[in-house]
């Protein structure tokens, strides 16, 4: 004999049907209704986000526990893994640095002996002052840049600019507070420069343009793309060794080298005080200047004697 329920069920078993037929559209209605809502009134929906995410977060904290505690075993699992071979690299790298740690002990040694028979003065002592870029004043037919440096942090004209690769400029104009550096990419720009590998000499030459040319080569010079070009030293302007830039292209025409740093991409360089004088000293230009300023050789005592000028002597004193 069947079973009939009770008079709950024959109340809600046909609002189970009901909702069921037509819960898409009630899901449809109420979330058309939170939108309305939602753009009547903000400060309300706003509010209860929030209490929904506060309701929500312990939850949610509590349901991640488990998964954060499977990540952080399967790391130590990893590591565990991973430890004997990372020990014994360790091992072998520090075989490798004792090793090399007595090679450099051995020529340090031998070193100093060799200075000490050549009677070897060391250079002075070098003093550096990092600043930032505050200005590219460069365009078209100019690379300079400004750096917040100036005669009140011992920077003075002519020192050399570095940033962290290698050579970038030298000192144009010292103020008290800025300075204007002179890139090596400038048109009035010359460094004299020597290629790493086969020891040739030439001059870096800027001409505005991200590669500078290698000028005054030998006939007989040996370069090639991929060659290191350092400072030569010579000219008492830049100390000898500091790297400028890679030899990026050779042709009949032209040698091209591609500098170590690029010009937009600059925001703190060093200024390198090496104890030169450098070719832009006011003292060595005094020096090099006649004394009087009317001489017997009658030239302007702007020009310095012996720079491609032959005095001429005065047609009573010819033999």
């Amino acid at each position: 004999m069947a079973q009939h329920g009770g008079p709950q069920q024959r109340i809600f078993s046909p609002l189970r049907t009901a909702l069921h037929r037509f819960a898409f559209i009630l899901l449809i209605l109420s979330a058309f209704g939170l939108m309305l809502l939602g753009k009547a009134d903000t400060v309300l929906i706003e509010r209860i986000r929030a209490a929904s995410a506060d309701l929500v977060s312990p939850v949610m904290n509590i349901v991640s526990r488990p998964a954060a505690s499977i990540n952080e075993i399967t790391d130590k699992i990893y590591n565990l893994a991973n430890l004997y071979e990372e020990n014994e690299r360790l091992r072998r790298e520090n075989q490798q640095l004792l090793a090399w740690q007595q090679a450099a002990r051995n020529l340090s040694y031998e070193n100093e002996r060799l200075r000490d028979l050549a009677s070897y003065t060391s250079p002075p002592a070098l003093n550096l002052v990092t600043s930032r870029v505050i200005a590219d004043m460069g365009g078209a037919y100019a690379h300079n840049v400004m750096i917040s440096a100036g005669s009140r942090d011992g920077v003075s004209k002519g020192q050399a600019v570095l940033s962290d690769e290698g050579l970038v400029g030298r000192v144009a104009e010292a103020g008290y507070q800025a300075s204007r550096v002179l890139l090596i990419t400038d048109i009035n720009s010359r460094v004299p420069v020597v290629i790493e590998s086969s020891r040739d000499r030439a001059f870096l030459s800027g001409d505005n343009t991200n590669r500078p040319l290698l000028t005054f080569l030998t006939a007989d010079a040996s370069v090639a793309p991929g060659d290191r070009v350092l400072t030569s030293g010579d000219g008492g302007a830049f100390p000898s060794g500091i790297p400028i830039g890679i030899v990026s292209s050779v042709s009949e025409n032209a040698v091209r080298v591609s500098p170590m740093f690029r010009r937009h991409q600059l925001e703190y360089l060093r200024v390198a005080n090496y104890g030169l004088h450098g070719i832009l000293s006011e003292t060595r230009i005094r020096q090099s200047r006649p004394a009087d300023n009317a001489n017997s050789t009658g030239l302007s005592p702007e020009i310095p004697v012996g720079v491609g000028i032959v005095p001429v002597e005065p047609a009573g004193n010819a033999q």
